[in-house]
């Protein structure tokens, strides 16, 4: 298996290599086998769901080589990897498989410099190195001693070097100690392995101490971010990199880092005619501050779990990127019906924002070609911007822009618009970061555009389902409320009704579905429209409620459902009720006194097809209020039943029956913080 990974990684001309197997039966890739690669650096991806968005996990869920050019195509794309491995380099994935069985997958990486494609011969390496290392774990797995994740990572050895003779060495050495400065040598740990005396007098250092320790662990003042962040990117990339560092107190060192295969060369020399001045501060190499966009990442990445709608999303990338990265002004955007649609912005007016809002796609456009190919566009001064977009007027006040994509399940979805209020310089290490993380914000946008559908289509159901208005009955004043749940899609099944028989007669009807979804809601339609249908053809309380019962048993929800159904004779001033395992109702006098009707209690609906539902006759006289509710109204964590019936039936006493809107908010306020969705009927009958 070494010598099949190493021959891969040869033939194919990459750098390094790194093999997954995929269990038997499993859902996840793990990784067994490093080769030519930092091993630590592989920490976060030791194990890859197949449905992660990952180059290895797409290679093997859809069998097919994937190929991610260079650093801005890797935070395009994939994201999330490009933000912890902000870096130039390309990669190669492809699925591992036998005759018999897809059995893992193999990551290759190439330096930075790569060519955009990969070529003819390399892609022939590629597939003949995953047919032998397949072939290998089949095997493997026949002698029944497969390739399992348990156990340590395996490191296949590095090529041998060619040992100098006595002479060449000592000519080398020479000539490092001829040259300014200081040279020292790191393996592919970033130990060190060879330091001149030079070297080790710029650091401050005793050569015996330094030879085989990390730097920055050796010298405390090496522990920066910019130092293992430069290591880790000549490590990657395999080009070489710079970095400047303070030695205190007053010592400014360069160091220039040269990588190969076997390691990596470092010069080291003061910076500055004398070292005791800061060296002229050059553009930076990766933009921000790694420490910074890191931290306001992880905000960020925390932030967007939580957003529940689009303004969630536009707030919350304002509130951590424009800090992060130094701009003073961004706008997200997206595409609907051929026209360009502003989700939100900050930092700009709002007459800018409504100027492009819902204007033609038109390549004239900046941020146009974004939305539709995925590719970012980055112009550090108005001159460029004008260069390519020559219609553009200099309106914004604003002196550098980036259009980023927002990017997911592989599509474009919309772009984000980041403005400087000065030329900005994107250097490709800040390029790759901003790609990244709108990529970050787009998969955050379209959860949260899906929630807003969802969410949108939801209370259209619901409010197409309950009635919009009550129907006038003579002789009849009623009022109704109802607040959905806090939780949830904050619809639910909870209903009522008012249905006019006659000219004398009524039915009212209460009722709650179990859930506090979309088929909650659904639900609760068809059984306010089976009360309907009974009452309307003259059917008894207890009839009503048993003809209703047989339907939804025989539709077989999966959904119990509480309801309670009263005929009114408005002329005898009597009312018939019956419930279905529904609160009772309350009924509050003229004189104050307020009581709980003793209805039967009968089975909840859609239980038993042939359960019959006892009928509780009671006078309903003049000036009376009859008080119909849902559990929510009542119901509270750690609170009895009978307790909160009284309290409410205590405050129906003190309010004033001849308002009933004004009754019907006040015991609405009563209710507690709704953990359940709350439905109120009140119905007073005339002289």
């Amino acid at each position: 298996m070494d010598a099949a990974m190493t021959s891969v990684v040869r033939e194919s001309g990459a750098y390094g290599g790194l093999l997954y197997v995929l269990p038997p039966d499993g859902d996840a890739l793990w990784l067994v086998m490093v080769a030519g690669a930092l091993h630590e650096v592989t920490t976060p991806w030791r194990r890859i769901a197949l449905t992660d968005p990952m180059p290895v996990a797409d290679a093997v869920r859809e069998r097919r080589l994937v190929w991610v050019a260079g650093q801005e195509e890797m935070a395009r794309r994939y994201p999330r990897p490009a933000l912890v491995l902000p870096y130039d380099f390309a990669l190669a994935a492809a699925p591992v498989a036998s005759a018999a069985a897809v059995r893992g997958g193999l990551v290759l990486l190439w330096p930075g410099n790569h060519p955009p494609r990969l070529g003819p011969d390399e892609r022939d390496a590629v597939r003949a190195g995953c047919r032998r290392l397949g072939d290998l774990l089949q095997q493997a797995a026949d002698r029944g001693d497969p390739v399992l994740p348990a156990g340590p990572l395996r490191i296949p050895p590095p090529p041998a070097g060619r040992v100098p003779s006595p002479a060449e060495a000592s000519a080398v050495s020479a000539f490092l100690d001829r040259l300014p400065g200081g040279s020292c040598a790191l393996d592919m740990y970033g130990r060190i392995t060879f330091i001149t005396p030079a070297a080790a007098d710029l650091v401050g250092g005793d050569p015996a101490d330094l030879v085989g320790a990390l730097p920055w662990e050796a010298l405390p003042w090496m522990d920066a971010p910019q130092v293992e962040d430069r290591y880790r990117a000549a490590l990657v990339s395999r080009r070489p990199q710079a970095f400047t560092v303070l030695r205190p107190p007053d010592v400014w060192l360069a160091f220039e880092l040269y990588p190969d295969p076997s390691g990596i060369s470092v010069r080291i020399t003061r910076s500055g005619p004398s070292g005791d001045a800061p060296p002229p501060q050059p553009v930076p190499a990766s933009g921000p501050s790694r420490a910074a966009v890191l931290y306001h990442l992880m905000h960020l990445a925390a932030t967007l779990t939580e957003a529940v709608g689009v303004r969630d999303v536009v707030e919350q990338t304002a509130d951590q990127l424009l800090p992060a990265l130094g701009a003073q002004a961004m706008v997200l955007m997206t595409a609907e019906d051929g026209r360009l649609r502003i989700l939100g912005h900050r930092g700009y007016r709002s007459e800018i924002a409504d100027r492009f809002d819902s204007v033609p796609l038109n390549s004239d456009v900046p941020g146009i070609k974004v939305l539709t190919t995925g590719v970012p566009e980055f112009f550090a001064t108005f001159e460029e911007l004008r260069s390519t977009y020559p219609p553009t007027v200099h309106g914004d006040g604003m002196a550098a822009w980036a259009f980023l994509p927002l990017i997911a399940s592989g599509r474009p979805i919309g772009s984000l618009l980041l403005a400087y209020r000065r030329p900005h310089v994107f250097p490709p290490g800040e390029r790759a970061v901003l790609t990244s993380l709108a990529g970050l914000v787009g998969q955050a946008l379209d959860r949260a555009r899906l929630y807003d559908a969802t969410n949108h289509l939801a209370h259209r159901l619901q409010s197409a389902l309950l009635p919009h208005t009550l129907p006038r009955v003579p002789g009849l004043r009623v009022a109704a409320r109802y607040l959905p749940a806090a939780r949830g899609l904050g619809i639910g099944g909870d209903f009522y009704d008012l249905v006019r028989l006659d000219e004398h007669t009524a039915g009212a009807t209460i009722g709650d579905v179990q859930g506090h979804n979309v088929d909650a809601a659904a639900l609760m339609g068809q059984v306010r429209t089976a009360v309907h249908a009974h009452a309307t053809v003259g059917a008894s309380p207890d009839d009503v409620l048993a003809g209703t019962n047989r339907l939804l048993t025989d539709l077989d929800p999966g959904l119990f459902t509480s309801c309670l159904y009263v005929h009114l004779d408005l002329a005898a001033h009597r009312a018939c009720l019956a419930t279905a395992g529904h609160p009772p109702p309350l009924v509050r006098h003229a004189d104050g006194r307020t009581e709980l009707l003793p209805v039967p209690p009968g089975l909840l609906l859609g239980i038993e097809p042939d359960t019959r539902y006892p009928a509780l006759d009671v006078p309903l006289p003049p000036g009376c209020v009859l008080v119909l509710y849902t559990d929510g109204l009542v119901e509270a964590p750690g609170v009895d039943l009978d307790d909160a019936t009284a309290a409410l039936a205590g405050l129906l006493e003190r309010t004033d029956p001849t308002d009933l809107d004004a009754m019907a908010d006040a015991l609405v306020r009563h209710a507690p913080t709704p953990g359940d969705d709350i439905a109120l009927l009140l119905i007073s009958p005339g002289a």
